[in-house]
């Protein structure tokens, strides 16, 4: 080839990605953020590195730079957003209202419209978050397979034979971490769990994707405490995910679809309020209302459903709770979850009711809205990040002296037990809901009133009647909606 003809040669032009679409992080929020430093001291990435670009203002001036045109959309810009685990601490610190969680969001739209993935890595990507994340059955028997694993013996076998060490490490890392799956699974069939004594409220509870199935017997005592207060539940069948885990992971078209599914179903129930026990759905169902602002059929409707969204604590304090009687020996220290602290700000909630349990000592812990590094999909997607954050939260734990720790989220629950096992820390890791049902359960029974001469069937001896009802059924007496 000629010096002429290699010049002739047309040299390839790189053609950079930019935002765009509806999707768009909004200009109005983005310049919002003034640069002032109040985010970094709360933002849990940052203070792990030290870098800026791993803070909320430096990642919000990746987006301006992205936006301007300066910097396209690329794996190199990819990975500080990434790393990113939206527990929306700079939220609750910012003085200019910066609404990150939402510019965070749009942005993982952004990139998942240009990421690049292996073909197996895209297969795998659709089927867990669009055919078994969007589908309650296949979830279950997917989480089925995996407690039959644990429970045959299996899992101990494999984990004594040198198998692991031939799988990725990821897959490694996952099984390692993985939770006890209690027996049996919490559903939402459509039943109703009536109130001990007389109704003061009915409600509707979400039961959730992941929390029904890791957590069924901590469901079952939600519904014992909202019993035991009065509390009518409702647990619509037409129900499906909150739409979290997609939001985080760029796909906010899917978690539109699950906000419209929920909101006609919860709305048909006709309640007094929805009820929420897992921080992480509750901030995306009271969020449904700006999900949707745009959509000229549920804009309305959405902005009622979310008002009718209630924390299971905020809840229960408004009642208010009827403080429970047992005695309950436990030194309990509390673990703020990121999106009941940062975005819902309900923090002294949890606190009133724990101190309402006799016989609990409470401890606060340092750094307590400090993110454990659950974070929705963040275990998998950055697992050393997120060991990092929980190793840190594990010493915040053991300076506390407690043996017990409460918070209020599934992922939560999940990683702090694991945490407790790395560590070798004996601790229970329980939700404040479980130790209220403790309580309760454990309250003393007053003498049979008929045993004091007093005659059969009086108040007394109806309310003990009940009362031993209530305690034997273990849910409370439920019927299918619609057939009584």
């Amino acid at each position: 080839m000629t010096t002429t003809e290699h010049q002739a040669k047309p040299v390839k032009k790189l053609t950079l990605k930019f935002f765009e679409g509806p999707d768009a992080p909004a200009e109005e929020d983005m310049y919002k953020c003034v640069h002032c430093g109040f985010c970094l001291q709360a933002c849990p990435t940052y203070i792990q590195t030290g870098l800026e670009t791993e803070s909320p203002r430096g990642r919000i001036a990746l987006m301006k730079a992205v936006n301007e045109k300066r910097v396209g959309l690329s794996p190199q810009v990819f990975k500080h957003w990434d790393l990113c685990i939206q527990c929306r601490a700079c939220e609750a610190v910012c003085p200019s209202g910066v609404p990150y969680g939402n510019l965070i969001e749009k942005t993982m739209v952004q990139v998942e419209r240009h990421r690049k993935r292996s073909w197996l890595g895209r297969r795998l990507t659709n089927l867990i978050l669009n055919n078994i994340l969007t589908d309650q059955t296949k979830l279950t028997a997917l989480v089925g397979t995996a407690r039959l694993y644990q429970q045959s013996g299996l899992q101990s076998v494999v984990r004594k034979t040198k198998l692991l060490k031939l799988v990725p490490k990821g897959l490694f890392d996952m099984e390692q971490s993985m939770p006890y799956i209690p027996q049996p699974f919490f559903a939402a069939n459509g039943q109703t769990v009536h109130s001990f004594g007389e109704p003061r409220a009915t409600v509707a509870l979400l039961s959730g994707c992941f929390m029904p199935l890791f957590h069924g017997p901590q469901m079952r005592a939600v519904e014992r405490v909202l019993s035991r207060n009065g509390v009518t539940i409702k647990v619509p069948a037409g129900q499906v995910c909150c739409g979290a885990i997609h939001s985080h992971v760029g796909d906010l078209e899917k978690s539109r679809q699950f906000a419209r599914q929920n909101i006609d179903t919860f709305l048909a129930s006709n309640v007094d309020a929805v009820v929420i026990a897992s921080a992480g759905c509750g901030t995306r169902m009271k969020e449904y209302a700006h999900l949707l602002k745009d959509d000229p059929e549920y804009a309305e409707k959405a902005a009622e459903f979310s008002a009718m969204v209630k924390d299971i604590h905020e809840f229960l304090v408004d009642l208010p709770l009827i403080p429970p009687q047992g005695q309950l020996d436990y030194t309990v220290t509390y673990q703020d979850s990121c999106h009941l602290s940062h975005t819902q700000r309900i923090t002294s909630q949890p606190r009133q009711l724990l101190n309402s349990i006799p016989g609990i000592k409470f401890v606060e812990m340092r750094d307590s809205t400090r993110c454990c590094g659950a974070g929705g999909t963040y275990t998998i997607t950055q697992p050393d990040f997120s060991r990092r954050l929980l190793d840190r939260k594990m010493d915040d734990i053991r300076t506390t002296g407690a043996n017990v720790i409460a918070t209020a989220n599934p992922g939560c629950v999940i990683q702090i037990d694991y945490g407790t096992k790395r560590a070798d820390m004996p601790l229970q890791v329980k939700y404040v809901t479980d130790l209220l049902d403790e309580s309760y359960r454990k309250e003393p029974r007053k003498k049979a009133a008929w045993k004091e001469g007093l005659e059969p069937g009086s108040e007394w001896e109806q309310r003990e009647e009940l009362r031993a009802k209530w305690e034997e059924r273990g849910t409370d007496r439920r019927h299918q909606i619609g057939k009584h």
